[in-house]
């Protein structure tokens, strides 16, 4: 069963994911500490990529593939056909800076889909991010949401300018959906629809 939920014209739906996530080669990691604590998230544009991995990291040959921003930033030669024909995305961490990204590509609406991988559900700079592709960027297609991604975070990602969410392998997609509905009416303006509450509804006099 696939865990991957799109929105198309509003209209939420558990479908098969036609995309492949490339991902790093796994790289044994110190914990940090900070007076006394773990850090649990890494700081916003920390390098945590290294060149060994960005080597190894095994891209396919073929299909629709989605790399991480530093594969692709490294080794755009490699894919710039694939890029052409509109089979490439890309992926990127919370902690990575969009500027690495818009500094590479000229014009970020020739990916079909740009991915936001969440470490741990706590971490909420995915919803910073997705508004400022959306808002700020002028991203228009496929925004997915993926890792560590659960039901109660779904409802906050669509107002965020997701429409794709990847629900954590250990969690039933079809259950998250409910998710997106949990509220009604938002007072707040967002990403899905800028206006605030007050200028949403009109009270009789």
């Amino acid at each position: 069963m696939s865990n991957l939920i799109s929105l198309q014209n509003d209209s939420p739906s558990v479908v098969q994911d036609e995309w492949t996530w490339v991902k790093l080669p796994e790289v044994q990691v110190e914990a940090r500490k900070q007076a006394g604590k773990v850090v649990l998230f890494k700081l916003t544009g920390e390098n945590s990529v290294s060149a060994s991995q960005i080597a190894d990291t095994v891209i396919p040959a073929s299909g629709k593939i989605i790399l991480p921003l530093r594969v692709f930033i490294e080794r755009h030669s490699e894919i710039a056909n694939r890029v052409a024909q509109s089979e490439v995305g890309v992926w990127l961490a919370t902690h990575e800076s969009l500027d690495d990204l818009l500094k590479n590509q000229n014009d970020i609406n020739e990916f079909p889909i740009v991915a936001i991988f969440v470490e741990r559900f706590a971490d909420g700079r995915i919803f910073s991010l997705g508004n400022l592709l959306r808002s700020r960027y002028g991203f228009k297609n496929e925004l997915r949401a993926f890792g560590d991604v659960l039901r109660d975070q779904l409802f906050f990602l669509k107002r965020s300018g997701f429409n794709s969410f990847a629900v954590r392998a250990d969690r039933s997609a079809k259950d998250a959906i409910a998710g997106l509905h949990d509220f009604s009416r938002p007072y707040q303006g967002a990403v899905d629809d800028a206006r605030p509450a007050f200028n949403r509804y009109h009270r009789g006099t």
